[in-house]
């Protein structure tokens, strides 16, 4: 089983999973100059389009603008990630969290970092030290983030307890929700996986993954029409996944 993709609290990288922070903390005027923000926000955007020798080019213009700002730091750190500079990645998270050590965005990004770089107990302690943040609005991410670390260090129990901890706080999470459904399919209990691959779909598009889960789940529940549809879907959506090619090989119709 693989873990769906961590959820980062910038939007310009996220995996279609929650509402984006970014917005609102770029505003913040009192903090730091016009200029600064406004390379930040073009950065941003840049990043989101996979443009990102510009986004490099404003977010040294932010940087110049206001060396100070934590947010620019933050968002060099998962640009230089995407980009697999890990040393940088890593020197820019460390610089944000010493400009704002409370700041749960970057937090939860730093601890995605940790995460990917295969350490799984010092990303899940920076998780939750993130969701501990009273005024943070969105501690359900950085939890759910928790629990497919967790997922991926090979210890699905405490995964779910993560992932069911972010479902409380916030039931629309596509990435717990697939990832709860993908659990509950690997346990055998097939009426609760379909349970949560359905509500995942009402909160995000489906994937390659997605549409294989619910092609094996109604397999297991012997509901043919159910996989059917998924797999047309899946092979008319993502005819070249690795996903359609299982599905041509298991010869399901």
């Amino acid at each position: 089983m693989r873990p769906s993709v961590i959820l980062l609290v910038f939007g310009l990288l996220l995996a279609g999973c929650t509402p984006t922070a970014t917005t609102r903390e770029l505003q913040p005027s009192t903090h730091t100059n016009e200029a600064a923000l406004t390379n930040l926000g073009l950065a941003v955007e840049y990043m989101r389009r996979g443009e990102y020798d510009k986004a490099l080019e404003k977010l040294e213009k932010a940087r110049r603008a206001d060396p100070a700002y934590p947010l620019t730091y933050n968002t060099y750190g998962v640009l230089y990630q995407q980009l697999g500079d890990m040393q940088r990645a890593e020197h820019s998270f460390k610089r944000a969290l010493q400009l704002d050590p409370n700041n749960s965005a970057t937090m939860n990004n730093y601890g995605r970092y940790l995460c990917q770089r295969g350490q799984p107990k010092e990303a899940e302690e920076t998780f939750l030290r993130a969701a501990a943040n009273p005024l943070y609005e969105t501690p359900e991410i950085p939890i759910a983030n928790a629990g497919t670390c967790a997922l991926g260090d090979g210890r699905p129990d405490d995964a779910e307890k993560f992932f069911r901890s972010a479902l409380e706080r916030n039931p629309k999470i596509p990435g717990a929700l697939l990832n709860m459904a993908q659990l509950s399919f690997a346990q055998g209990r097939y009426l609760p996986a379909r349970g949560y691959l359905q509500r995942y779909i009402v909160a995000a598009k489906h994937t390659a993954e997605s549409l294989w889960l619910g092609i094996q789940i109604e397999q297991q529940l012997g509901d043919k029409d159910a996989v059917s549809s998924y797999a047309l879907l899946l092979r008319n959506s993502f005819p070249d996944s690795e996903q359609a090619g299982m599905l041509r090989e298991s010869g399901a119709k």
